[in-house]
Formats: structure tokens, C-alpha cells, sequence
């Protein structure tokens, strides 16, 4: 890091983005610009840009000076909206800082002429200090090689007293002609439903105060002009990364600025910083694109590059929950194992119902070893055949609750989470243990540790079955506790992964209420959801992987009904909407017949043909007509290849729906577009006019003019394959 002025200017460039910061009054920094990049400015015209961007002042407006948009808005600087930073001494003193920058430091491969700094891709770090209210912060933004921004801040209590923190979040502007935000709602089964709303003046709020983000949890809160799609429109998007309760908003005042800011969601008194003591937040992550496909590859491609990303090569994955439920059999799972294996896939996951008592959802849960009523040789007769099949072998888990009924709770009340002496209101018959107690933490880890070691486990599903209601720690006068909680659980998971090297975890949480960034860190794999509908999961997914690329989103072909719709589906349907993400299955292949065993054969082998197109491609999502059918592909990074899903998920308002472009091929070009049926009774069809082996057009005529869709049944599904013809 190399020391830079104190009052000065910053202008970082990545990833088509560029952003312009200001600190010459000595405050906490000023967002100049952010969003699109405005090439190599030359130093005057960063400091004309700068004086551009402050307002003339108005005496109507009752400030000395203007309001500016700073990473931290503070009523001291004239704010008067959510405030960034919000606390006070036990007294009630000290609740407006007014901290001024004492130190400014900068990667050190930042060019700096005079006052003012350059960076690509790299971080800044800024110390601000209030003597008057005792805080020292420290603010960090990251401009990150795909465009995409994250900030985070510290403040620590260098006072003599308590200080009570209540809100630490981060902002940035938006420009005003960002006038429709998008936001989601969602529950159980129905996860992630987008909705749109005007932004008016005051503030849009969108919390999250379960312990994890939610069934409704939004990939990004996003705003931008009206009618904006996943091909245009000038989005801005504010992501929280963590896992515990959070707060995201778009405000709007009377002064003409417009910000989107993020924090986590602090409950009384859960945050009391003794002297010395320090609070980190989670890292908030901004992002700006042309169109909803541009800001999620920002996304896509930073998680892609990063050393921990899971590898290309996705093993097929059976999950046995919808074949036996609770009922665990020996030879019943080792027929399911041999099937499972005869299809071609390459992971078996043996799910809730292994351990001590668990015959059901009432009991045994916490209880972390395996039940010899049940297994009496252990789990080490399923888990030697599932490898002899030339299979891993994965284990359900959940590892943060425990049933009141169990021996480990009889054993430890006072490890469950609670903020009275009563326990809090039950959910699907849990409590929560406390692991940022030492002792419960080490108890979980040493169990689930011996089972790892025990069966080398390579894959562990981490289910987080309940919301933390009246989540209190005992051991600190029933102080609220989801912040300790949600740091000890990504600990767990580390220590985990350290013990094993190469172990895979699934976030699951009641299907897809924990989806964030910060998980993504700590685990390799998400269960969007429980609904495997592949009507509502077309949706789910959507926008699910707004925020995450299709590595990291469990997909799986269900059975023939759906145990949360009740809608029957066909295999064809079923199988290509899976296609798109981490596929795998959860359907009792015991019931299916030969035909069924076949054609899922071939799915299995056209998914396997394909996994590193999907999961190195850049994704496209687009809707047609009235949004009756929905269009997904990805086209690989040189763009020789692309692989599209044409979905009706219902029948058109009208008869004739037109024409389907591709988009994200080379114009110049040309291709082969062709349907396949990977399983006999795929039963994809498409009329010969429409995908003959000889169809070949340019990637501008499939850009622009388009393929003319064909009828479709709903609930039909059409894979369009593109293929770049060489060149003769």
C-alpha cells in the first residue's frame, strides 16, 4: 500500500467502469462518478468533473453547503435520510460523528500525479478519526477486475465508555433517471419474485431479519429507467454479502440525490463495542450494467476467477430426499445406488434420516451419529458400493439447529439460542444452537469431523431448516445474537474444508433462503429451491442466477409429479430445464422403467457433453411475446459455440408469438443451428423447416432477424444448439 494525500482526488478503471472519488474537504469520500467508463481523463478534467458534480448552493436549501453523495452519508455532513453510520454512548452522547480523514492509502501499483491518484482494478483504504465522539473508522472499496465495486467499513471505540453501534452501511449514487427499482418477493417453494415499483421520494427498504436473508432475498436491489430488461437500460445494484440479517434500500430526497446503500441489519444491542473493541461489516457489493445480463456477468466472472471456484467439471448428483424420504433402507438406497450409477451419475447424496432417532422431523436432530438401529455395520455398506460404482459419496447435515427433543439438547439447554428463559416460538420442531458458544462449537465440529473423517465425505448438504427468531446468547445476558452466529457458521464450514481438502458444501436453507456473497465464499454449491417444478423453477432460477453463475445452482430432474405443485411434467421438460445449472437428480429411479432409465441416460450424457460450455459461458436471458415463453443460453468465451432453451411456460395471450433471436454471437460469423432429442422420449419437436442440419445463418441474422418460433405446447421445451461452421 503506498500513503497518498489527505485531501485529494481517486480515479479507478475496470472492467468498462470507471469510478471518480474526492476527499479535498477532508471528509468522508465524495462519489464523483460511477457507472460507465469515461476513459483516460487527464488530470484538469478530473478536477472540472469533480467541481461539475457539486450543486450551486441554494440559501432555500438551510445548509452552509450542499449535500454531497459520500460513501458514508452522515447527518454531520447535512444528511437527513437513512444514516450510515448510527450509535451513541450509553449516555446517548456522541450519536452524530462528524469523522475527518487522518490517512488515505492506495495499492501499491496506483500511479499518483500531485493530488490525485490512478488505479485499474485495486483498493483504496481510508482512515477517518472523530476525537470528539472516540471512533476511528476505516473505509475500503475495491474496484474488482469485471467492473464490479465492493466497500466495507470498521469502527472501532477509542473512547473510555461503551459505545452502541445501531447501523454501519455503504453507499453510492445512482443518477435520477433511475426511475423504476426492482425488487423480489418470495416463500417457501416460490422463491425470488421480481417486482417493479416506482422510486419516489423517501426511502425503498428491503430487510431481512430472519438470521438469513430469505425466501424474498433480492440477488441486488435494482433501479434504473423505466421498462429496463435484460438487454438495455442503465441498471445500478446493491448486493449485501453476508448471511445473517441485512438491509439493502434506494432513497431519493428532496435535494435531487438518489443513493443505493447496504449494511448488515444490526438488533438492539447487538453490536456494544467495550473500548478497543472493533466491528468489521460485511463487504457490500455495487454493480452497474447495459441491461440485467451485463450486471450479472459482472458478477459471474469475478466469482469464476477467483482460485476457490468450484471446477468446471460438476458431477452429476443424485439426491435420494424425494426417493425415500425418512424411510432409510439398505437395499432399497443400494438399488437406488445401482440405478443411479447405471444413468451416469457421478455423486450420491444420502440425505436426512441417517442419524440417531431421526424417523422423522421431531426428533434426533443435533445428534450427529449414525442411528445402529438402523445401520447397524454404519453407513460403510452403502458408502463402499457407492464408490465401487465409481460415485462419491455426499451426506445431508444441519449442523446450526437441533430438535428439543434430542440427547443433545436434554444434555445442553443452555446451547440453544433463546432471549428469555422460555425458548423461542418452535419452527418445523427446531431450536438453534449457539455456535458461537466454544463449547457447542467444538461439540458440532468434533462430531461432524469424526463422520468426515470416518466415511471420507467429499460433499456435505448444509441445510438451515428455521429462521432465528428471539435469537439470543445466554452466555451474554440473552444478548440478540444472528451477527455471531451467521461469523461462526462460516467458521465451521472452514474448519471443515481445512480438515478435508477437495470437500464440497451445499447452502441449503429450507431450499433457497440463504443465498448471498458471503456464503459464496465458504461453500461451492446452492439449492435454489425445494420447488423442482420445472414451471416455477424457470423462474427461481432466472433469478437466482442474476447473482450466481450455473455452477453454483444445484438443478435436478424431479419425478414425474411435483411434490410441491402437484403438476405432472414430462421427462423432456423435466431434463432440459435442469440442463441449465449444476445438474443432477431427485426423482425415485426405482419407479422408472426402461424407457425412462434410457432417455434419462442420454440427458445425463448431453448434460456431461456440455457442462464446460455452461459453466465457462456467458449467460443470456431474454422474454418473448408476453413473457409466455422465456429464453436462456450461453455462448462460450470465443463464441463458437452456444446452447439456447426455448421455454413455454404457458400459452401466449396471442397465436403468433415471432421470432426468437439469439443474442451474444460474432456477427460476421456463420453458424449451424440445430434441435437435439438426447432420450428417445424427449419428445422435443420442432418443424425440419426450422432446425434442418443445413440451417446456416450468420451470427448477425440470429442476432437481429432471428429464428421464427414454432407452436409450442406449454410446458414444451425446444434446445436450440449453435455450433460456428469453420471456415473452408
Amino acid at each position: 500500500m503506498i500513503k497518498l494525500p489527505e485531501t485529494a482526488y481517486a480515479y479507478l478503471r475496470a472492467g468498462g467502469i470507471s469510478l471518480l472519488l474526492e476527499w479535498v474537504d477532508g471528509g468522508c469520500p465524495i462519489v464523483v462518478h460511477w457507472g460507465p467508463d469515461l476513459g483516460p481523463l487527464a488530470d484538469a478534467e478530473i478536477r472540472q468533473l469533480s467541481q461539475a458534480a457539486t450543486p450551486p448552493i441554494d440559501p432555500s436549501h438551510g445548509y452552509a453547503a450542499p449535500v454531497r453523495t459520500r460513501l458514508l452519508m452522515l447527518e454531520s455532513a447535512g444528511w437527513k435520510g437513512r444514516p450510515g453510520l448510527a450509535g451513541h454512548r450509553l449516555d446517548g452522547a456522541d450519536w452524530t460523528p462528524n469523522p475527518r480523514i487522518t490517512a488515505v492509502q492506495a495499492d501499491a501499483d496506483a500511479t499518483r500525479s500531485g493530488d490525485i491518484v490512478r488505479l485499474g482494478l485495486g483498493r483504496l483504504q481510508f482512515t477517518l478519526t472523530d476525537p470528539d465522539a472516540a471512533l476511528t473508522l476505516t473505509v475500503v472499496i475495491d474496484l474488482l477486475s469485471t467492473g464490479l465495486l465492493r466497500t466495507r467499513a470498521d469502527v472501532t471505540n477509542v473512547g473510555s465508555s461503551d459505545y452502541q453501534l445501531e447501523e454501519l452501511s455503504l453507499a453510492l449514487p445512482t443518477p435520477l433517471t433511475a426511475q423504476e427499482l426492482m425488487d423480489f418477493g418470495g416463500r417457501w417453494s416460490r422463491e425470488r419474485t421480481a417486482f417493479r415499483a416506482p422510486v419516489g421520494p423517501h426511502a425503498h427498504v428491503h430487510e431481512s431479519r430472519a438470521g438469513r436473508p430469505g425466501f424474498d432475498a433480492a440477488p441486488m436491489l435494482l433501479c434504473g429507467p423505466c421498462g429496463f430488461d435484460f438487454a438495455s437500460g442503465a441498471i445500478h445494484g446493491v448486493h449485501v454479502g453476508f448471511s445473517g440479517n441485512q438491509r439493502t434500500w434506494i432513497e431519493r430526497d428532496s435535494g435531487g440525490i438518489q443513493i443505493l446503500a447496504g449494511g448488515e441489519l444490526l438488533l438492539p444491542g447487538e453490536i456494544r463495542l467495550a473500548p478497543g473493541d472493533a466491528y468489521r461489516s460485511p463487504w457490500v457489493y455495487f454493480g452497474y450494467g447495459e441491461g440485467l445480463d451485463a450486471l450479472a456477468h459482472q458478477v459471474h466472472a469475478w466469482l469464476r476467477s477467483r482460485p476457490s471456484h468450484p471446477s468446471i467439471t460438476r458431477p452429476v448428483t443424485l439426491n435420494v430426499w424425494e426417493a425415500v424420504y425418512f424411510d432409510h433402507d439398505l437395499p432399497r438406497l443400494l438399488d437406488l445406488a445401482e440405478r443411479a450409477a447405471r444413468v451416469g451419475v457421478e455423486r450420491f447424496v444420502l440425505d436426512d434420516g441417517w442419524f440417531v432417532g431421526r424417523r422423522n422431523d421431531r426428533t434426533g436432530l443435533g445428534d450427529w451419529q449414525v442411528d445402529r438401529s438402523v445401520w447397524p455395520d454404519g453407513l460403510h455398506p452403502l458408502v463402499d458400493r457407492v464408490r465401487e460404482l465409481g460415485m462419491e459419496f455426499g451426506l445431508w447435515v444441519e449442523p446450526e439447529m437441533v430438535n428439543p427433543d434430542s440427547d443433545l439438547a436434554r444434555a445442553h439447554p443452555a446451547w440453544l439460542l433463546a432471549a428469555s428463559p422460555a425458548l423461542p416460538v418452535s419452527w418445523r420442531h427446531q431450536q438453534v444452537l449457539n455456535l458461537a458458544d466454544p463449547a457447542a462449537f467444538a461439540h458440532v465440529h468434533d462430531h461432524l469431523s469424526a463422520l468426515v473423517d470416518e466415511y471420507e465425505i467429499s460433499y456435505l448438504k448444509w441445510d438451515h431448516n428455521r429462521e432465528l427468531v428471539a435469537a439470543g446468547d445466554a452466555r451474554h445476558h440473552r444478548r440478540a445474537s444472528v451477527h455471531e452466529q451467521t461469523l461462526a457458521c462460516y467458521r465451521l464450514m472452514d474448519a471443515l474444508a481445512a480438515r478435508r481438502p477437495g470437500l464440497e458444501i451445499e447452502s441449503c436453507a429450507s431450499g433457497g433462503a440463504r443465498i448471498d456473497l458471503g456464503m459464496a465464499q465458504h461453500v461451492q454449491r446452492f439449492w435454489p429451491s425445494d420447488c423442482i417444478d420445472p414451471v416455477e423453477r424457470s423462474t427461481i432460477m432466472r433469478w437466482t442466477s442474476q447473482l450466481l453463475p450455473l455452477e453454483m445452482l444445484g438443478s435436478h430432474v424431479s419425478g414425474p409429479r411435483s411434490r410441491t405443485t402437484g403438476r405432472v411434467s414430462t421427462l423432456s421438460f423435466r431434463a432440459a430445464s435442469a440442463l441449465f445449472g449444476h445438474f443432477g437428480i431427485e426423482w425415485d429411479l426405482t419407479s422408472a422403467n426402461d424407457e425412462e432409465m434410457d432417455a434419462l441416460t442420454h440427458w445425463v450424457s448431453y448434460y456431461r457433453a456440455r457442462r464446460e460450455l455452461l459453466f465457462t459461458g456467458t449467460l443470456h436471458r431474454r422474454d418473448l411475446g408476453d413473457a409466455a415463453l422465456a429464453l436462456r443460453g450461453v455462448v462460450d468465451p470465443t463464441r463458437t459455440r452456444a446452447l439456447f432453451e426455448l421455454s413455454a411456460l404457458r400459452r401466449p395471450d396471442v397465436g403468433a408469438v415471432g421470432r426468437v433471436r439469439l443474442p451474444g454471437l460474432e456477427p460476421t460469423r456463420l453458424y449451424r443451428v440445430r434441435a437435439h432429442e438426447p432420450g428417445s422420449v424427449a419428445g422435443l419437436v420442432a418443424p425440419p423447416w426450422m432446425f434442418a442440419e443445413t440451417t446456416v445463418l450468420s451470427g448477425a441474422s440470429l442476432g437481429e432477424a432471428g429464428l421464427h418460433v414454432p407452436t409450442m405446447f406449454p410446458e414444451q421445451t425446444l434446445l436450440i444448439d449453435v455450433e460456428e461452421v469453420p471456415s473452408t
